[in-house]
């Protein structure tokens, strides 16, 4: 493995025990297993065929688990040059590079242009950015959370949920750690309520 380099493993689904290889960059947090199973044992009825976009994607842990798991598409976007090559060469090393783009842009300029819809969206930003209200706001404000879909949003263990946008509920929710993770839903389909 290159100086500067980190990896962990996809955990379940087609690309199960795969390696992913990631920048040591500053901020860059992934997901960490355990939480990645729970929260795709929640998506596991849904996840089949979603189109999927994957905002702060860092290592791409998210987005790749859900492609793994059944998603049909994939959109990872991240600031950061180097962090996006190593997306590309990823999606190359997994042969899912026809599934997955991968776009070098802040991710609310990226949302201010790109129309949408996604199925199932990854809010996963630097904590201390304080990005998640702007970036859930947005989405709704602009209709690019399909109805029905699903947000995941991560936050610092001790920072509250920002309040939701009209129609979306909390699903699930649970902590790990110092990380706090929510799985919230678009209310425009039939979706049972229990949590």
């Amino acid at each position: 493995m290159k100086q500067g380099t980190r990896e962990l493993r996809i955990v379940g689904g087609s690309l199960r025990g795969r390696r992913l290889r990631f920048p040591d960059a500053a901020g860059l947090r992934p997901t960490p297993d355990r939480v990645r199973e729970t929260l795709f044992n929640w998506l596991a009825p849904h996840i089949g065929g979603m189109r999927v976009l994957d905002l702060f994607a860092g290592s791409g842990a998210l987005g790749f688990e859900a492609l793994s798991r059944g998603a049909a598409e994939l959109t990872l976007v991240d600031a950061g040059a180097a962090v996006c090559r190593q997306l590309r060469d990823t999606a190359a090393a997994f042969g899912v590079a026809a599934a997955a783009r991968v776009v070098t842009a802040d991710a609310l300029d990226f949302l201010r242009r790109e129309p949408g819809p996604w199925d199932l969206v990854f809010v996963d930003p630097p904590f201390a950015a304080g990005l998640q209200a702007p970036v859930m706001a947005q989405l709704a404000a602009s209709g690019q959370l399909a109805p029905g879909g699903f947000c995941y949003v991560e936050a610092a263990r001790d920072t509250p949920l920002p309040p939701l946008p009209a129609r979306w509920s909390l699903h699930r929710s649970g902590m790990a750690g110092e990380v706090g993770y929510h799985l919230l839903h678009e209310s425009g389909s039939d979706l049972s309520r229990d949590v």
